[in-house]
């Protein structure tokens, strides 16, 4: 089995770790144990500075548009409500470098933040009178629906045609009473004939036999 060697690897692994030491101190960009301790270190703190360093910049930016801001008699926070009340987009950044190279157009953006912060005041006070309004109006119209709710609810329509179909009912059954009344007084007059007629052929009956009996008596003298 041959025999591996790995000093091709191992000395690419060494060059790249000796470049990214140079400029170190002493030892630490010249031997590749010390030099591989102070990379790996200095890895670990690029790391957690890239983001520790918008932090620094965020509170650098700050404290240089607040003493712009006092120089034009205004504070940070005044500034800044100013300035979303006015709808100006400008970053914290451009403004601490207008703070700092243009002060003149600076304190005009100052300017324009108090006018905005006064003017807001009147429209948030108009707000919160809309906004009375509305809760009165809505609470009264939230009674309006209770007492509604309580009172016993009126049936006139249902009522009226209750009372319209008896009294058509009424004269109808009236008229139709009317109508067969004389209808009725005709088939009692025709009763009374239809029986009579049967009493007048009985009684001829009779008399044909009451004649006939005697003609018979006197055949068998």
């Amino acid at each position: 089995m041959p025999r591996v060697k790995s000093s091709v690897a191992t000395r690419q692994r060494r060059k790249r770790v000796l470049k990214l030491s140079k400029g170190y101190f002493g030892s630490k960009h010249l031997l590749y144990r010390t030099a591989h301790e102070q990379v790996m270190r200095s890895l670990r703190y690029a790391y957690r500075d890239r983001r520790q360093i918008k932090r620094e910049m965020r509170k650098l930016w700050i404290t240089r548009i607040n003493a712009g801001a006092r120089l034009n008699d205004a504070t940070y926070s005044e500034l800044m409500h100013g300035l979303r009340l006015a709808e100006i987009n400008v970053n914290r950044k451009m403004l601490a470098e207008m703070a700092i190279h243009d002060p003149e157009a600076f304190s005009e953006i100052v300017k324009l933040a108090k006018n905005a912060t006064k003017n807001g005041k009147s429209i948030a006070v108009a707000k919160t009178e809309v906004v009375k309004e509305t809760v009165v109006t809505s609470k009264a119209a939230a009674q309006a629906e209770t007492t509604e709710a309580k009172a016993p609810v009126k049936k006139a329509p249902a009522t009226k045609e209750k009372v319209e179909k008896p009294a058509v009912t009424k004269k109808a059954t009236a008229t139709k009473a009317a109508e067969k009344k004389p209808a009725a007084k005709k088939a009692t007059a025709t009763k009374t004939t239809a029986e009579k007629k049967p009493a007048a052929k009985k009684t001829t009956a009779t008399k044909a036999t009451a004649e006939k009996k005697p003609a018979a008596k006197k055949a068998a003298e």
